[in-house]
């Protein structure tokens, strides 16, 4: 059975390297990321598994609210909060002041986060979005510089 603080330990060192990570180009870090930390990585991979796990188990996404389910995995890693996501539609419309970085895993169908097939999306600084999965469901990992986001309502 896996627990909140063997996560956060598994997923320490991916959040090592993505500390001092520049979010100004946020496609060119994409780019990176799924060069340097594709999903067949062993330390991707190994995440992947346990974030599932925890997903069947409930513990890490055990709230519930409009049909997403989720969960803050940790307030402060190196510099980051860790939220995990399940989600089959529309989220939140929120701003990510210091950017968003988010690791996407597909659960069913054919799932789009914003568009991105499942792997690394991210958003720099100041950006604004609806998050939206769409065509299956995904399993979304957002790794939060400073734990800023800003909920935007209207």
């Amino acid at each position: 059975m896996g627990s909140k603080e063997a996560f956060v330990s598994l997923v320490t060192p991916l959040v090592q390297k993505l500390a001092g990570k520049d979010l100004g180009d946020a496609e060119a870090l994409r780019a990176q990321l799924e060069r340097d930390l594709p999903l067949r990585d062993a330390l991707v991979a190994s995440i992947r598994a346990a974030a599932e796990e925890g997903l069947r188990e409930g513990w890490l996404v055990p709230k519930e609210n409009a049909g997403i389910k989720f969960g803050r995995v940790a307030k402060d890693v190196l510099g980051f909060s860790i939220d995990a996501v399940w989600m089959q539609g529309p989220g939140p419309k929120h701003r990510h002041p210091d950017g968003e970085i988010d690791l996407c895993f597909a659960l069913e169908g054919d799932p789009r986060f914003d568009g991105n097939q499942e792997g690394w999306t991210v958003y720099g600084r100041d950006t604004t979005h609806v998050p939206t999965v769409r065509g299956g469901t995904m399993l979304i990992l957002y790794f939060l510089p400073g734990g800023k986001i800003e909920f935007v309502t209207g």
